[in-house]
Parts: C-alpha cells; sequence; structure tokens
C-alpha cells in the first residue's frame, strides 16, 4: 500500500512541475503572464543519468530561420531550455531564463527552444507581447530535441559542458534565479 501512495504521490508531483505533451483536443490558453516566476515548490526534477553524452545531432531553426544545431554552440556551456507558449510552467520560467542569461553572459549560452507544432507564427506573436533582453525564440516545430532528449514533458532543460557533453537535465518548472538553480549552475559553470 505504501508503494502505490509513493508512486501515485510521485506522479502528482510531476504533473504539477511541468506539462505533458500538448494534447490536440484540449489546448491550453496561451500563456499572458510577463514577469511571472515559477513558484519556489515548482522545481523540477533533477537528473543526472545522462552526464557524459554527446548532444544530439538534430536541427531545429535559429531566431533567423537559419538551421542549426546543438553542435553549432560549441566552445561555451549551453542551457537548453525545450518550451512551448501553451505551457504554463514553462511560460513562468522564462523571465529567470532571461536573468540567468544576463548573470552568466560570458560564461554560458542559453537556448530556449520552442516546441509548438503550430511553428513561428504562434510563437512570433507571443514573442511579440515579451520583453525579454538576452534570450530569444528558436524553433523546433517537429520537436526533434524533444524526442531526442525523450522526456515527454515542457519544460526540459539540459545543461552541455563546452565540448558538447551532457551535465544534468532538469524536467519540469525550474526558477533560474533561486538557489537551487543558482548551486546547480556554480557547479556546472562557475558562479
Amino acid at each position: 500500500m505504501r508503494s502505490l501512495i509513493t508512486i501515485l504521490l510521485g506522479a502528482s508531483l510531476t504533473l504539477v512541475a511541468g506539462c505533458d505533451k500538448q494534447s490536440t483536443d484540449t489546448p491550453q490558453a496561451q500563456g499572458e503572464s510577463k514577469g511571472a516566476k515559477p513558484k519556489p515548490e515548482a522545481q523540477g526534477t533533477l537528473d543526472i543519468s545522462h552526464r557524459g553524452e554527446d548532444a544530439p545531432d538534430v536541427k531545429f531553426n535559429a531566431p533567423d530561420g537559419s538551421e542549426v544545431t546543438l553542435a553549432s554552440f560549441k566552445g561555451k556551456p549551453v542551457l537548453v531550455n525545450l518550451w512551448a507558449t501553451w505551457c504554463g510552467p514553462c511560460v513562468a520560467e522564462m523571465p529567470t531564463l532571461d536573468a540567468l542569461a544576463a548573470r552568466q553572459a560570458d560564461k554560458l549560452t542559453v537556448l530556449t527552444v520552442s516546441q509548438d507544432m503550430q511553428g513561428k507564427e504562434i510563437v512570433d506573436k507571443w514573442w511579440a507581447k515579451q520583453t525579454y533582453k538576452l534570450i530569444a525564440p528558436y524553433l523546433d516545430q517537429e520537436n526533434n530535441l524533444g524526442f531526442a532528449f525523450n522526456t515527454g514533458m515542457v519544460p526540459t532543460t539540459v545543461l552541455y559542458d563546452k565540448d558538447g557533453k551532457e551535465i544534468w537535465r532538469v524536467i519540469g518548472g525550474m526558477n533560474w534565479d533561486g538557489p537551487r538553480a543558482n548551486t546547480l549552475m556554480a557547479e556546472a559553470v562557475g558562479g
């Protein structure tokens, strides 16, 4: 009985921390929150089981429309955040990702990669309402990175070292301005 309770509790906490793939039957409302931060209790799950693995070699689109891969960013650690406009925890953590990009600008590249299947039209419309200074909307309309990361959830955020080797991933929402994120980042890229 305790095992069943533990499993059910774990499953419910996972659902609170992030969004699963968007259902085509009942889409969630488009997020409009400017400056909202994730609640401290809505911290994602840290996963180090892929540590040392190469970044997936899949193509996605840069904000200018050109095709890129994660190998395009080798030479500096890169934090890849998979998100969607319809995902509440994704939208809530976006301002904290922008703040992280500002704090770590000389040490880290922060990529926010939309998994919206409607693509550029919906993402650009949503992004135009935001006031982010350093992050930009990369697009993965085919969800190639999502399939490669194989978490089935957004947000999913993966940190790669300067050589394109995975350090850790966070599955679910994260306050990237909070103490937990600061500790994770300090361990990986320094203060």
